[in-house]
């Protein structure tokens, strides 16, 4: 299952019998989920116009999914006792996906801060156990593509040749950059640093750090038992999706 993502470099890893239960009652679902994210493409521009934010790719990803059939939805829990409601707690989900045999609930933490996976796999735990949900998917910027961040940062940058940060600004549409983040690269810059690679270095570590949502902060909330005993399906975006 999912044979064709980890192929393409994916990091898939599912828990609590996600894969069995995906496989046998949700095949069609788990069909549209690999389609869409074979689909996905990220221009390395994107990633540096969108100032760290959500890539204009990722929001195309997310609107593929509305329109097959995985609208926001949010879950209101209420529990009566002898007519007096004592708990009223409501949890938004970006995506679901209803069938006859149940619902999957999707989450999409692109660049977060980390926390937020605490709060969408508690969540999952929660729905799950009021038998809301039969599996939570969570998708985050992989391994490789964390790992590779500055590099295609600096090429991408190199390949346009790009001098100033004057010139990038206007270029990629970005947002003004603030005076501590000018300065930062100034200062590298006054070090003989080269303007692509002063420029990667710190766009990267100011907007897609070691405390944002990635693969490896995933993995250390699911190997701490955080959204046990829900069925899960974790997918991270490989490198291989970014385009130079």
């Amino acid at each position: 299952m999912f044979e064709q993502l980890r192929q393409q470099g994916y990091d898939v890893e599912t828990r609590n019998h996600a894969g069995a239960i995906l496989s046998v009652d949700f095949p069609e679902i788990a069909g549209e989920l690999e389609s869409a994210l074979l689909d996905l493409s990220i221009p390395a521009e994107e990633l540096i116009g969108s100032g760290g934010g959500e890539a204009p790719s990722t929001q195309r990803l997310r609107k593929r999914l509305y329109a097959e059939n995985w609208p926001k939805h949010t879950f209101d829990f209420r529990l009566i006792v002898d007519g007096r409601e004592t708990v009223s707690n409501s949890h938004e989900i970006d995506h679901i996906r209803s069938t006859p045999l149940g619902k999957v609930a999707l989450e999409i933490e692109w660049n977060n801060k980390d926390p937020f996976f605490d709060r969408d796999l508690e969540n999952f735990q929660r729905l799950h156990a009021q038998s809301a949900i039969s599996v939570g998917i969570l998708i985050t910027r992989g391994a490789s593509l964390q790992d590779d961040m500055r590099d295609i940062i600096q090429r991408c940058i190199e390949k346009h040749r790009f001098i100033n940060e004057a010139e990038m600004v206007e270029a990629f549409g970005m947002k003004d950059r603030t005076k501590r983040q000018r300065d930062a690269v100034q200062r590298m810059i006054d070090q003989y640093t080269p303007f692509a690679e002063a420029f990667a270095k710190h766009f990267v570590s100011d907007k897609f750090g070691a405390a944002t949502t990635h693969w490896q902060k995933l993995k250390d909330r699911i190997d701490r038992g955080v959204g046990n005993p829900c069925p899960l399906l974790l997918i991270g975006l490989p490198a291989s999706i970014i385009k130079a």
